[in-house]
């Protein structure tokens, strides 16, 4: 009889336990730069994770999805350190989440980690991110995972003489480094490393400095919006693309959201990335129609879909915990998780928390009137971040 009464008392209080969870609210705190140059970053996270609530349902676990906005204003660290502070002491949120560009979530790292609270970092791509704190966790895409595939392709594809043009900021000087080294392994020759400034940048020295040394090819890295419009108007005006060099580029220079600024200049563009609107998928096919349903005025780009597969990969965690938050339990669910995204099959790696998927080769063309990402080679599949830590 004792044991029976100890057995049922167990039970109540795991029945409890679990009502508690249920019972409160999932608080995340979304940290995005929603004003400023980089707020289309901040924009387009903030699409997908309300995209996946309007789906799926506000309620993961039995615990209604409370999101709480941060403006970090984009590349101010010490916004976003304040932001995640706050979220933690003041707003008790269970989870931090966003962080569009590398200089804030770097910040946010210590906060994570003192407050002990997983950080689902939706864009920002320095390689070394996750081993920032024990508690990150990327959906996005590391730097080289879209970099150092580019530089084989291009030796093998005759383009062997190359200017890099990289935005003077952390992952622009990883785009850097990973494609000059893949680049120069296969045998092909860097003539020129060319820094240019994050915001408002005069493209015109520069391009000067591509025609001058004649290169087969630029590699390119710029943040999505303003530069690649205004670096593909100076390399048509400059007569760079009359004088036949090519661009190959990192994806998030021609996502959809800007596609259609750049204009046909972009027509023929090579770049590497692991989302393209043109993917052809059921998840894909799903995403995007409920997108345009969404923002009928906008298009998906890869933004939107990191966002929309970290709400993804919280509440398949939650499944696993049944609604538990914890940190220590939260972020044991995460590794290893996989599911199909909007882009193909992703995993998040058990030792790194970096994501694992499907990196693609792209060329830009005019397909039914509407420029998009069309993938020419998906062979890089399961894909690492080749430098995780």
């Amino acid at each position: 009889m004792k044991i029976t009464r100890t057995l049922a008392a167990l039970c109540l209080g795991l029945a409890a336990t679990s009502t508690s969870f249920a019972a409160e609210p999932l608080k995340i705190g979304l940290i995005l730069p929603l004003s400023g140059p980089f707020s289309p970053y901040g924009h387009n996270i903030e699409n997908g994770v309300n995209l996946y609530l309007k789906q799926h349902g506000d309620t993961f676990s039995g615990r209604k999805v409370e999101l709480i906005v941060k403006d970090d204003t984009g590349v101010a660290p010490e916004e976003s350190r304040r932001a995640a502070q706050e979220l933690i002491v003041r707003d008790k949120v269970d989870i931090l989440a966003g962080f569009a560009m590398t200089p804030g979530a770097l910040a946010a790292a210590p906060v994570a980690t003192n407050g002990k609270k997983p950080m689902i970092v939706m864009n920002a791509g320095t390689a070394s991110l996750t081993s920032k704190s024990p508690y990150i966790v990327r959906t996005s895409a590391a730097v080289p995972q879209y970099t150092v595939p580019l530089g084989p392709w291009a030796v093998k594809n005759g383009l062997k003489k190359v200017v890099t043009v990289v935005a003077d900021f952390g992952p622009g000087h990883d785009a850097e480094r990973y494609f000059t080294q893949s680049f120069t392994d296969a045998g092909g020759k860097v003539v020129d490393a060319i820094r240019v400034p994050v915001k408002s940048p005069d493209f015109g020295p520069f391009l000067q400095r591509v025609k001058d040394a004649k290169p087969d090819a630029v590699f390119l890295f710029l943040p999505a919006g303003e530069a690649p419009v205004a670096f593909f108007k100076g390399f048509k005006e400059r007569g760079l693309a009359a004088a036949g060099i090519k661009v190959i580029a990192t994806g998030d220079l021609t996502s959809e959201d800007s596609i259609d600024a750049i204009g046909d200049n972009v027509i023929g563009v090579i770049t590497a990335h692991q989302y393209s609107e043109a993917h052809n998928s059921p998840e894909n096919k799903a995403f995007t129609q409920a997108f345009y349903k969404a923002y009928p005025k906008e298009r998906p780009n890869f933004m939107a879909v990191a966002g929309y597969d970290g709400m993804h990969l919280i509440e398949e965690a939650l499944k696993k915990t049944k609604g538990d938050a914890s940190p220590a339990k939260f972020m044991e669910a995460v590794r290893g998780l996989s599911f199909n995204s909007p882009r193909g099959p992703i995993t998040i790696d058990p030792e790194t928390r970096d994501i694992t998927q499907t990196i693609y080769i792209r060329k830009a063309e005019r397909v039914d009137g509407k420029l998009q990402n069309v993938e020419i080679d998906d062979s890089l599949k399961n894909y690492k971040n080749p430098v995780a830590k």
